[in-house]
C-alpha cells in the first residue's frame, strides 16, 4: 500500500491557485477571501470522501475516517492551509493535503483500523494580522481561550470572534474543544524543513524528536537625536550606531557558539531623517535553542556585552519580553516507530530537532505528537521559490502511512 503521488501533486497545484499572486507566489492569510475559498473546497473534498466534518471554536477543520471502533479515540494527521504574503505552496499545505492522500490511500485499499484516523487543518498557523500564530493548535490545547480573546482586532479594528464566526467558528464554540482533545490518542505532522541539514546530507526525510524553544524580546536603545552637521563625533549618542553593535553581537555570538541562532528584526529608527542623529532605535531580539539552558546563557552573554556597548556609548537600553517558549519534547513511542518504519522500508532517516514551532508543539501538551521532516531544495521556504522534490515526498508520506499502521496496533486506545 502506498500513496498516490501524481494525486497528491494535482491537490497541490490546485490548492495553489488560491490566492496566487503575480509575483509567483501564494498570499493566502487566515480569513482573507482566498482562505475561505479554500476552507470550502477542502471541507467539500472531505464530504465526498465520507468522513464526519467538526469545525470547532478556533475554526479548525477536522475530518474522520472511522474506525473498527476497538480502540478508542483518534490517530491524527495535518497542518495548515494558510500562507505567509507570498509565500509557497508546500509550507502547510503539504501536510495537510498530504493526510488527505493518505486517509484516500486507506480508503482504496479498505484498509481497517481499530483507531479512528483523522485530518486536521489548523487555523492560523503562519504569522497574521491578529498577532496570534499557531492560533489554532494553541486555542485547540487551551493555551488561547474564549476569555482572553473577546477584544483581539486586527489592524482594520475587525474582531477576531465575527472572522471566526464567518468560517464556522466563534468564542462561544471554545468549550467543545476541551471535550475533543480527550479523543486524540496521537498527532503527526509532515512539513517542509525549510533548511538544509537534510540536503546536506542527500536525504529526503527526517523524524523530528523536538521542537527549540524561542525567546523575543521588545528592545529600545534611547539615545539622543541632535543636527548631524553641527554635533561632532565625539559628542553624540547615536542610537543606531549602538543598535548596530548590538545587532553585530547576536550574530557573532551566535556563530560562534554553533547549537543557537540568534536574529534581530523589524528595525524601526526614529526619528529617521537625513540629517537627524538616530535617537532611537526599536528591534526585536530572538533566540531559539534546543534546550531552555542554551538560550537563557545566550541571552545573558548578549545581554552582558550590550550593557558595554551602553556604557561606551553613553545610550540607554530598554527591554521587554514578550515570548518566552520553552523547547518541547515529541513523543518518544512515535518516534520510535517512525524509525524502525524507515529501517523496515530501507529508507534513510535523519532524526533532529526542529528549529521552528509548529502546531505539533502546541499538540504535545494534549497528546503523543511527532513530526516528519521533508528536504526543502536549497532550504528555501516562505517565497514562491520553495520546492520539495516529488520523490521526497513520495518517501516521507509513505514513511506516515506505514507509520500509522504500526502505530494502530500498537497505541493502546485506552
Amino acid at each position: 500500500m502506498k500513496i498516490n503521488l501524481n494525486r497528491l501533486l494535482i491537490d497541490l497545484e490546485k490548492y495553489a491557485e488560491y490566492g496566487k499572486n503575480e509575483l509567483g507566489g501564494i498570499t493566502r492569510p487566515s480569513f482573507s477571501q482566498a482562505d475561505h475559498q479554500v476552507r470550502q473546497l477542502f471541507i467539500e473534498e472531505l464530504e465526498e470522501m465520507g468522513l464526519k466534518i467538526t469545525i470547532d471554536g478556533a475554526a479548525n477543520i477536522w475530518g474522520k475516517y472511522r474506525g473498527t471502533g476497538k480502540k478508542k479515540g483518534s490517530i491524527v494527521i495535518g497542518s495548515h492551509l494558510d500562507s505567509v504574503p507570498n509565500g509557497g505552496k508546500y509550507d502547510g499545505p503539504l501536510g495537510v493535503l498530504m493526510a488527505k492522500e493518505i486517509i484516500k490511500t486507506i480508503i482504496d485499499h479498505n484498509v481497517t483500523f481499530e483507531h479512528d484516523i483523522e485530518i486536521v487543518s489548523f487555523t492560523a498557523e503562519e504569522s497574521n494580522d491578529f498577532n496570534l500564530s499557531t492560533f489554532g493548535s494553541r486555542s485547540f490545547v487551551g493555551k488561547l481561550t474564549a476569555e482572553m480573546l473577546q477584544e483581539a482586532r486586527d489592524s482594520k479594528g475587525s474582531l477576531l470572534h465575527n472572522e471566526l464566526e464567518m468560517v464556522g467558528g466563534g468564542l462561544d464554540k471554545f468549550s467543545m474543544m476541551e471535550n475533543m482533545q480527550k479523543d486524540k490518542k496521537a498527532f503527526i505532522e509532515l512539513h517542509i524543513e525549510q533548511g538544509q541539514r537534510l540536503e546536506s546530507a542527500n536525504i529526503s526525510m527526517a523524524v523530528i524528536n523536538s521542537v527549540v524553544g524561542t525567546y523575543r524580546s521588545f528592545v529600545k536603545v534611547i539615545g539622543e537625536p541632535n543636527h548631524s552637521g553641527t554635533t561632532m563625533m565625539v559628542n553624540r549618542k547615536d542610537a543606531l550606531a549602538a543598535a548596530s553593535e548590538m545587532i553585530l553581537e547576536v550574530e557573532r555570538y551566535c556563530k560562534a557558539k554553533g547549537d543557537v541562532v540568534g536574529t534581530v528584526g523589524r528595525l524601526n529608527v526614529s526619528p529617521n531623517a537625513a540629517n537627524i542623529i538616530p535617537g532611537q532605535v526599536d528591534f526585536i531580539f530572538e533566540v531559539r535553542g534546543e534546550t531552555g539552558e542554551k538560550i537563557q546563557h545566550t541571552i545573558d552573554a548578549i545581554y552582558e556585552v550590550w550593557h558595554e556597548i551602553a556604557l561606551k556609548r553613553q545610550v540607554n537600553i530598554q527591554q521587554e519580553v514578550f515570548l518566552d517558549q520553552r523547547p518541547v519534547a515529541l513523543d518518544q513511542e512515535i518516534i520510535t516507530i517512525l524509525e524502525n518504519t524507515a529501517m523496515e522500508m530501507n529508507e534513510p532517516c535523519l532524526t533532529l530537532p526542529s528549529m521552528a514551532v509548529h502546531d505539533a508543539a502546541h499538540m504535545a501538551k494534549i497528546t503523543k505528537s511527532a513530526m516528519v521532516f521533508v528536504k526543502s531544495i536549497d532550504g528555501k521556504s516562505h517565497c514562491p521559490e520553495e520546492y520539495s522534490h516529488p520523490d521526497d515526498i513520495d518517501r516521507a508520506g509513505n514513511l506516515i502511512l506505514q507509520g500509522i499502521v504500526h502505530l494502530d496496533r500498537t497505541l493502546s486506545g485506552i
